[in-house]
């Protein structure tokens, strides 16, 4: 059974720019490769994501043609830096476009997210990576997203500190071990789901 990923980089710089979270999701992806997932990163900030909460605001939009690979996907990385304690505003801006996902379900009252499986990896020079858990998490699974068990992974430097995840010249042990579990877990919960979908009422 073929499964695939999609990564969403919501780092608040552009591809030309080395990107932390970047690094996180390749790993994230690197290890679910090892169960034959394919997947791909879309650095959100690229795009002319616009603000609202339907499916598509206007003919220079590009959220249609995202919202289109996201539910293509049967897992969704939901990759973000912490800024002043929260996920990026790109994060947010990408969630307030999934709203519409709650007033567009099938004859079952099933959303369009419903099978689909999510994780998150966060990124960060300061503490909140719990809190922007939390917050995404919360957000995903209202949307009608699946978390897979320890459905997050993340790494935070020293407080006040300079040094980014891109800097690191050797692995951090913790967040490997972390991410080969998100992994491993979102994978089975994946082929699960694909298998034997969501019932409805």
């Amino acid at each position: 059974m073929a499964l695939a990923a999609l990564a969403l980089n919501c780092t608040l710089k552009v591809s030309e720019a080395v990107s932390s979270t970047d690094k996180l999701l390749h790993e994230v992806l690197s290890e679910l490769g090892q169960y034959g997932i394919s997947g791909e990163v879309v650095r959100v900030v690229d795009l002319n994501i616009k603000p609202g909460v339907t499916s598509n605001e206007g003919s220079d939009d590009d959220w249609p043609a995202l919202r289109k690979k996201i539910l293509a996907a049967d897992i969704l990385v939901f990759g973000t830096p912490i800024w002043l304690g929260q996920p990026s505003s790109v994060a947010k801006r990408v969630l307030e476009r999934m709203d519409a996902f709650l007033g567009e379900t099938d004859e079952k009252k099933r959303m369009p997210p419903f099978g689909k499986v999510a994780v998150v990896a966060i990124v960060g020079n300061e503490d909140g990576a719990h809190h922007c858990h939390a917050e995404i998490f919360q957000a995903l699974n209202d949307v009608g997203f699946t978390l897979a068990a320890g459905a997050g992974t993340y790494w935070v430097g020293q407080a006040m500190g300079a040094t980014d995840y891109k800097d690191l010249e050797t692995p951090y042990d913790k967040t490997v071990q972390t991410t080969r579990m998100l992994a491993s877990n979102a994978a089975h919960l994946a082929s699960l789901l694909k298998s034997k979908a969501y019932a409805g009422v």
